[in-house]
């Protein structure tokens, strides 16, 4: 069954049975909670991308695709980007559509976050709003990558047309939801097993997942799984094939 690891503040990696690596928002240039032996030793099959920005965006992919030869899905403003610099190999797709790369279905996901490029020195272009995606591997796990987002009442749609068996949601407040739409997601959902992340990176970023676990203290199924960065989630007894 595949597995889940977290690589610090919104950045994972999925590695399925067959040997293959999705890299979703892999920040790894500045990224104060990527393990250093994590970030020598990156690869990627798949990278998918939330957004434009630094942190979810990292400053050095390009290096990273042509390194890997990665196929690299992206909205279109940051996939117009990503072109521009000569990255190769970009999925072109929208929020609502589905496409299969490498045996993975992914969907693109609505998110409600608003984002931008900087780009040397100081500039800012391509201007865009974030998405989430539904991701599925070759053996039938189904997870959701919220991204960057406010709380939506349309999350209650993704649980119900792509039953995902795991939610990855923010929980740090002010950019994003905090413990408190988070949990409200986790009902909308529909979901057992959450990962909260996107908190604790930046002092701005106060939601914790002691808060997460207050406010879902009603819901007896909900697992959550608070990883370490470089900890990885044995899946094997959550969902798939």
């Amino acid at each position: 069954m595949s597995s889940i690891t977290f690589l610090g503040h919104a950045s994972f990696q999925v590695n399925t049975p067959d040997g293959q690596t999705v890299l979703i928002d892999p920040w790894f240039t500045d990224n104060p909670k990527l393990p250093a032996d994590l970030k020598a030793n990156l690869h990627a099959d798949l990278i998918l991308i939330t957004h434009g920005h630094d942190d979810h965006l990292d400053r050095n992919l390009r290096d990273l695709a042509a390194k890997t030869g990665a196929s690299i899905v992206a909205q279109a403003q940051v996939r117009f980007f990503l072109a521009s610099q000569g990255v190769k190999n970009l999925e072109a797709m929208n929020k609502g559509g589905s496409i299969t790369v490498k045996g993975f279905k992914i969907t693109m996901t609505l998110a409600y976050h608003s984002s931008h490029i900087t780009l040397p020195p100081t500039d800012t272009g391509y201007f865009h709003e974030a998405v989430g995606y539904v991701l599925e591997t070759p053996d039938g796990l189904r997870i959701y990558f919220a991204g960057d987002t406010a709380l939506f009442g349309d999350m209650r749609l993704i649980g119900e047309l792509y039953r995902p068996h795991i939610a990855v949601l923010p929980i740090g407040d002010r950019f994003t939801m905090g413990p408190r739409e988070a949990a409200y997601a986790v009902r909308l959902l529909g979901v057992s097993h959450i990962i909260p992340m996107h908190y604790g990176t930046f002092p701005a970023l106060t939601g914790t997942p002691e808060q997460l676990d207050a406010e879902t203290a009603d819901l007896p199924h909900l697992n959550i799984h608070v990883l370490q960065p470089g900890e990885t989630l044995d899946t094997s007894a959550i969902g798939g094939a």
